[in-house]
């Protein structure tokens, strides 16, 4: 007997293609698969002893790590190349690096939908990780070409770059944003896949995996940020971007090794789609009243729902409005059919928009936590550059210091997993100590620590700069630049919490359907807080020089108030903090059958 031993496979009638029909398992061999309709690599029902679990994770992990030290092997120098190599100006190198890294966070959108309509998690990182080594090659190509480079410069004169040396770099780069955008909402969902949720066992691991998962993120941001960014500044750009080219090899080759170990969820079809048949139906059927006993509400029999790779999702009294999808009305019953969803919908159909739009206000005050995550690479090193970079003879350049956040995410991960998870179960009885919204509320409460961190050592930066009469001179105060690690420290901790709370509520509470989509959204926050901080300086900046005032944040910061900025994104924190928590007490969690 096979694999599939406790199955019985019916071939649909019909000529052409013919799919199996899976039917129920019987009662002994049901606890030999898993429960939550995942399949294996040869499309049958997935065995929970040879698929999934750890073993498949561990690949899932290497392929993660691998990655992120390619991402972050070209983002954290990249503003150098462009300085060093393609003699862009400051402000013209900074725009680009800005510009790039927003497409990095806003192309997750393109794998989600192409990952939860039509190819699945696997197919989409398979293809999209092509893209990305391709592009990573290009730019490796245009780092150690001498003629896809402009020459060298002359003492004060650089040579601009002709317009194929910037093509050929740009593609590149762009590339790279299409393939780590595609992949990166279907990673971490593809992981948790491999998690059974009808499984209580495997179901706490899935929390674990989360953590480990973020771990290896930063791992391979420490390298990065550290050795391969040393090589760049002091071997040259070709072995400096080979390198990340090389890593991205070796991560599609963890991924495609254990492919036999994987298990899969089926795609369901275009998430968009279907929304807005909900949306549509509900509008045709505005004048017909939802009936009191919801058993009348349309859906389909059996087991699973009419979305493939979806299970049934129970009914929900909120947003009755949208109910009037599945509302049967007579026209439906003249035509006798059921088949056109821009007409009726099944209830599982209209419970995925009702999901969506209660997670969206969790959605929207995670934004503010990526704002003040901006502040890490932004005004910290601002602060940086006018403390006392010098330990002993050895100078600390400011940006280095978010190696300390990198450090800390690493120290916090395991910390959690392994010691405040289980102290908090005793607790709170909950198998993954705290849940999802918890998690992220203790975030924010450490983001604004964060800020008042940074605050604090900018208050008493101006107050030594006062009574070293440096105000108004553009120079760094006798204050230890390590005064920054409390700072950094904290930004680590709350992304601990409120990024890894994040990822893990997006895909649980995501209709099965749309889990990519859902992650997608979670990382369209960072690109969205980088634009709110910019905003915030903008105003800030034009409102505090009116009447002629240097302002918060002048170029001499001698002369400023940076404090009063970060008390700012404090506050704005606290606000979003208070709006957090009413959002999270309301939350409903989805109810799956």
């Amino acid at each position: 007997m096979d694999e599939a031993a406790g199955l019985l496979l019916q071939e649909e009638g019909g000529g052409g293609d013919h799919e199996p029909l899976l039917l129920p398992l019987p009662q002994q061999d049901a606890g030999l698969y898993t429960g939550d309709g995942s399949v294996d690599v040869k499309g049958r029902p997935a065995l929970k002893r040879t698929t999934g679990n750890w073993k498949a994770c561990f690949f899932i992990l290497g392929n993660e790590c691998c990655e992120r030290l390619a991402y972050y092997g070209i983002a954290k120098n990249l503003v150098t190349y462009l300085k060093v190599k393609l003699h862009l100006g400051n402000s013209e190198a900074a725009r680009h690096v800005t510009t790039w890294q927003g497409t990095c966070y806003l192309t997750p959108l393109v794998g989600a939908i192409l990952a939860d309509s039509h190819w699945g998690k696997y197919w989409t990182i398979a293809v999209f990780s092509s893209v990305y080594f391709i592009g990573l090659a290009i730019l490796t190509l245009s780092a150690s070409v001498p003629t896809l480079q402009p020459p060298s410069c002359l003492r004060t004169v650089c040579p601009e770059a002709s317009l194929l040396q910037y093509g050929i770099f740009f593609v590149g780069l762009y590339m790279i944003a299409l393939g780590t955008g595609g992949i990166k909402p279907c990673v971490s969902s593809f992981g948790a896949d491999q998690f059974d949720d009808t499984d209580p066992a495997e179901r706490a691991k899935k929390g674990s995996f989360f953590n480990w998962f973020y771990f290896c993120i930063n791992i391979g941001s420490f390298i990065s940020g550290t050795i391969i960014v040393w090589i760049q500044d002091n071997t040259g750009w070709g072995i400096g971007f080979a390198i990340p080219t090389i890593f991205m090899a070796l991560a599609i080759s963890f991924f495609f090794t254990a492919s036999n170990k994987y298990r899969f969820q089926k795609p369901g079809g275009s998430p968009l789609i279907r929304v807005c048949q909900v949306v549509i139906a509900a509008f045709r059927k505005w004048h017909i009243e939802v009936p009191h006993d919801t058993s009348h509400l349309y859906e389909v029999d059996g087991q699973t729902s009419a979305i493939e790779g979806s299970r049934k999702l129970e009914h929900t009294n909120e947003l009755e409005f949208l109910d009037r999808a599945a509302v049967i009305s007579s026209a439906d019953l003249k035509s006798e059919s059921f088949t056109d969803p821009w007409k009726l919908c099944t209830v599982t159909q209209v419970e995925e928009l009702k999901i969506l739009i209660r997670m969206f206000p969790i959605w929207a005050t995670t934004i503010i936590f990526s704002a003040v995550y901006a502040q890490n690479s932004s005004m910290f090193i601002e602060q940086g550059m006018v403390l006392d970079k010098r330990i002993g003879s050895f100078n600390i350049p400011p940006a280095s210091l978010s190696t300390f956040d990198v450090i800390s995410v690493i120290i916090w991960v395991p910390l959690y997993d392994r010691i405040l998870v289980p102290i908090a179960r005793k607790f709170t009885g909950r198998e993954k100590g705290f849940s999802e919204l918890q998690r992220m509320g203790i975030g924010l409460v450490l983001s604004i620590l964060a800020m008042v961190s940074a605050a604090l050592v900018e208050l008493k930066r101006l107050e030594i700069a006062r009574s070293e009469g440096l105000i108004h001179e553009k120079a760094a105060v006798p204050m230890s630049i390590l005064w920054q690690i409390p700072q950094y420290f904290l930004v680590g901790a709350a992304e601990v919490f409120t990024c890894i709370g994040q990822t893990e509520f997006f895909y649980d509470q995501a209709p099965d359907a749309m889990r990519s989509l859902c992650s997608a959204f979670a990382l369209v926050t960072v690109s969205l807080g980088s634009y709110i901080s910019s905003i915030i300086l903008t105003l800030v900046a034009y409102i505090t020089t009116q009447g002629g005032d240097p302002g918060w944040i002048p170029d001499n910061l001698n002369e400023g108030h940076l404090d009063r900025f970060f008390w700012l994104i404090a506050g704005i924190s606290f606000v979003n903090l208070i709006v957090y928590m009413g959002c999270a007490v309301r939350y409903r969690y989805k109810k799956a059958s």
